[in-house]
């Protein structure tokens, strides 16, 4: 397999460490953004101990200028970007008519405006070396909606719009362009709900259980990967048959 630099934005996560868990696994180089550098610092630790090295840049993904910074930095660390796994997000939830303005641009900025803070300064460079993978982590709730997340739902819609129009204009380069949907998965965040509440949600998902971090992981890793040439402009749905759209 060829060696790749791969960036996984908001890989301190669940889910993010999960798909540069991955990636590292396939011989990959890996790299992460941090905004708290202290617990950047010992995640990266964490990480190393499990023989992992990852390159840490200090990155604000809902800042453009940010971005190009964080990408500058890990083309010198670590060779230019080749994979991008747009997987950072954050949540404001409240019912809309409850919703303000801050909440609003905060999701927005963070999940979707982020695709393009992140994505513009790694483009041109895959589409000059003929060759590129991107991922966008979206949501079950892009595609289904859910009651108190307009700003969520917005944005996680948002992101496989972008992946299709981006798919489209970079084909002839070399670069595919997917979008993985994941469902309610065993992360802190959702572990951290209260049991009744879980156990409601996980009585609506086929399956019977929540997803694991390293399923998502798995997704994205065969986007990714050298044969997967022929696959752009998808979205895969990983949620254990809680929503079936097409």
């Amino acid at each position: 397999m060829t060696q790749r630099t791969a960036l996984v934005t908001g890989g301190t996560g669940g889910i993010g460490t999960a798909i540069i868990r991955y990636l590292a696994g396939q011989g990959h180089r890996v790299a992460s953004n941090y905004r708290d550098e202290a617990k950047a610092e010992q995640w990266r630790k964490a990480m190393a101990a499990e023989g992992i090295e990852v390159c840490m840049v200090p990155g604000d993904v809902s800042d453009p200028v940010s971005c190009e910074a964080m990408n500058k930095a890990i083309e010198e660390k670590c060779g230019p970007v080749e994979i991008l796994v747009n997987n950072a997000g954050i949540t404001r939830d409240t019912t809309f008519h409850k919703m303000n303005y801050q909440q609003w641009t905060d999701v927005i900025n963070t999940n979707l405006n982020a695709c393009f803070n992140v994505t513009r300064p790694v483009i041109e460079g895959m589409r000059a070396r003929k060759w590129g993978r991107i991922v966008q982590i979206s949501s079950i709730n892009g595609q289904k909606g859910q009651y108190g997340q307009a700003n969520y739902a917005a944005a996680k819609a948002g992101m496989h719009g972008f992946t299709i129009s981006l798919a489209q204009e970079n084909a002839k380069f070399g670069i595919t362009v997917n979008t993985v949907s994941p469902g309610y998965v065993g992360t802190d965040m959702v572990m951290a709900v209260p049991e009744e509440v879980r156990e409601k949600i996980v009585a609506q998902i086929p399956v019977g259980r929540l997803g694991k971090p390293e399923e998502i992981a798995h997704a994205v890793a065969f986007f990714t990967g050298e044969q997967a040439s022929w696959i752009t402009g998808a979205n895969l749905a990983i949620n254990g048959g809680h929503y079936m759209g097409w």
